[in-house]
């Protein structure tokens, strides 16, 4: 790959937005040049006042690859986040099949992309109750961390841990320094259950049936599991606001917890999803309108780490689009591609600026994964993931635009800002204005923190 550039009025560089020209040289930011544009002695496209941002990261995604394709395989769901400017996503243990808790699997999900990442990808291992002889091998093998559920996954290949469980797994993360990631759910004995059996279809009953205090009580159990064994636990997908504060006071007394939210729980409230539309169920559930507000809030005052889509596809029937039984429908937001989008749209209007919106989906993200010396920063000698968008620019959410496998999305019909213009990956062209360019340009990538030396020499 020969030596390009890309000027702009607009190049964020550290929380700055400045003119200036980024020059790529064999898939790496070479250097910067700030100012008005020069004549080189190679090519530079010019993108006017288009952003030049580092690329985005997304650390929470079910691509579903081996074993069930037919939701969403790594083809498309690499082009979506190339449509939508992401650059690395890292995949979550399941709904694969088999699902990623050993290292035989997780070497079947390695396989199962050959040709198909067109974005870079890593990896979550993940703990069932079975599998606690294996988590070595795992991290050894490469996963950025092990994902647990507290409640029932949705499959009953990856059933949910009891904290007798997490006892016999965290001090094996913690040899490594991998976070446990953790879908926060307790379900109780209280018959919560009870008004969606008898009204199916309705969204305020599937909010019922699953309350706050599902997740309040389940976060509570990881702060104090937190405390005793001192090792990184990350609270996935936050939903309650009536864990912020438990949360806050944890991150002051300086536990090694942090915690995500998604875009879908900062842009749709309870109170204005219809009965039946069960692309708007996910679990936890989108609440209402005031608890997304506490959310907002939240962010502002800087408990989120970072925003990821948790993009959670699945085929129209287990969907159950054309019944709209919530009780039966699998939980899940697919929008990959829109998340991006859709946070800055609000984001905006909150005054969150396009550094701020950068950090949350990009440097953060980086940080926690341990990448922070290579993506989210456009500096020399990162690698030139980048992504180039119009942030006045308005687009509607139809199905023609869609590139993930199915055409479900909760943010169909919404008119959002931020139009992504190109997405380069490792200093190719993968996205130009609707199409796609030089493909399977992605590469693997591997946590280090379990490999050997020369194991560390060979990993992306």
């Amino acid at each position: 790959m020969g030596r390009f550039g890309l000027h702009s009025k607009r190049v964020l560089l550290g929380d700055e937005l400045v003119e200036a020209t980024v020059i790529v040289n064999k898939g790496i930011i070479e250097r910067i040049d700030k100012g008005s544009f020069s004549k080189c002695d190679f090519p530079v496209e010019d993108v006017e006042d288009s952003v030049i941002m580092p690329g985005l990261i997304d650390s929470h995604v079910h691509i579903n690859e081996p074993g069930r394709a037919d939701w969403e395989g790594f083809d498309t769901a690499t082009r979506a986040a190339a449509a939508g400017g992401i650059t690395t996503l890292i995949e979550m243990p399941l709904n694969a099949s088999p699902v990623t808790t050993t290292k035989k699997a997780f070497e079947k999900k390695l396989a199962a992309t050959k040709n198909k990442l067109h974005v870079n990808c890593g990896f979550w291992g993940g703990i069932v109750p079975e599998n606690i002889n294996d988590l070595d091998e795992l991290i050894k093998r490469g996963v950025f961390g092990i994902k647990a559920f507290l409640t029932h996954s949705g499959i009953d290949e990856f059933p949910n841990v009891c904290e007798a469980d997490l006892r016999r797994g965290l001090p094996i993360l913690k040899k490594y320094n991998v976070p446990l990631l953790v879908h926060a759910e307790l379900d109780d004995e209280i018959p919560t259950q009870n008004i969606l059996d008898e009204f199916p279809t309705n969204y305020q009953a599937y909010l019922a049936s699953r309350p706050k205090r599902w997740e309040d009580e389940a976060i509570n159990v990881m702060i104090d599991l937190c405390r005793e064994f001192e090792t990184a636990i990350h609270i996935v997908h936050l939903s309650s606001s009536n864990s912020i504060t438990s949360l806050e006071q944890a991150k002051i007394e300086g536990l090694q917890i942090s915690v995500e939210t998604c875009p879908h729980y900062l842009v749709f409230n309870a109170e204005d999803i219809p009965d039946s539309q069960t692309q708007f169920k996910c679990a936890p559930p989108i609440r209402e309108r005031a608890n997304n507000e506490k959310l907002w809030g939240a962010l502002k005052d800087g408990l989120f780490s970072f925003i990821v889509s948790d993009h959670s596809p699945a085929i129209p029937e287990i969907k159950e689009m054309k019944s709209g039984n919530l009780k039966k429908a699998w939980g899940g937001i697919a929008g990959l591609q829109f998340s991006f989008s859709a946070f800055w749209t609000q984001a905006k209007k909150r005054g969150v600026s396009i550094a701020g919106v950068s950090n949350l989906m990009g440097y953060n993200v980086a940080r926690f994964l341990h990448l922070e010396n290579r993506k989210g920063r456009i500096e020399a000698g990162y690698d030139a993931d980048l992504t180039i968008w119009n942030p006045e620019e308005i687009f509607e959410v139809t199905e023609d635009i869609i590139e993930f496998k199915h055409k479900i999305t909760a943010y169909k019909g919404l008119q959002l800002h931020g139009l992504v213009e190109k997405t380069f990956v490792g200093g190719y062209k993968v996205f130009d204005k609707g199409l796609f360019c030089e493909m399977s340009k992605g590469k693997i990538l591997k946590s280090r923190h379990g490999l050997s030396k020369s194991e560390n020499a060979e990993v992306s």
